[in-house]
């Protein structure tokens, strides 16, 4: 396994080795500002509308590491928990929650940790290993999705509504990803070099 790495935000703002909570907190708060509007940006559909989120929520674990990663999606969660209007659709509170989308804001967090490790490692560097890391992501998003959706409404389907409407946007979701992050590693580079 690889060691550590950096992660993207703390190259971008020269602040590896330098914790800042009052950093960190703004970090986050901005960052659950960008998943409430990836939830907004929305394709209405039944019973779990098709939101940006997910390549937010991977970006976000991607750029922050695990840690800040997991703890942006624990404070966004938080905030639609409080009633906070930040999730797709108008709904919020705890029993939005407990909904169809309910098992795809579990998987967020597992995503945004597991992302986020693989990226602290440089699986986020390079195209191919990218691609492995976003399609890993969204598959950690899905299954817990899945699993929730049969609870509540039979594994058939539970798959007709909530994974397989999605294939062609979580390809293209896993594509802009696995595009974007080696970029703005490479955008990094040249920019120190300059």
């Amino acid at each position: 396994m690889r060691a550590a790495t950096s992660t993207l935000i703390n190259e971008a703002f020269g602040l590896e080795g330098r914790r800042s909570l009052l950093r960190d907190v703004a970090i986050v708060f901005i960052a659950t500002g960008l998943l409430a509007l990836s939830a907004k940006v929305q394709v209405p559909f039944y019973p779990v509308p098709m939101t940006l989120q997910t390549l937010v929520v991977l970006v976000i674990g991607a750029a922050f590491g695990w840690r800040m990663g997991v703890a942006t999606v624990l404070a966004y969660l938080a905030e639609g928990a409080a009633g906070l209007p930040v999730f797709a659709g108008a709904g919020a509170g705890p029993a939005y929650m407990m909904g169809p989308t309910g098992g795809y804001l579990a998987g967020f967090v597992l995503a945004a940790g597991v992302t986020g490790f693989l990226a602290e490692r440089g699986y986020t560097k390079g195209v191919l290993s990218t691609l492995a890391v976003m399609t890993l992501g969204h598959a950690l998003i899905f299954v817990p999705g899945y699993l929730w959706l049969a609870t509540l409404f039979g594994a058939e389907k539970a798959y007709v509504l909530g994974v397989a409407p999605f294939y062609a946007a979580t390809v293209l979701k896993t594509a802009l990803g696995t595009a974007l992050l080696p970029a703005a590693w490479r955008a990094l580079e040249r920019a120190r070099r300059a």
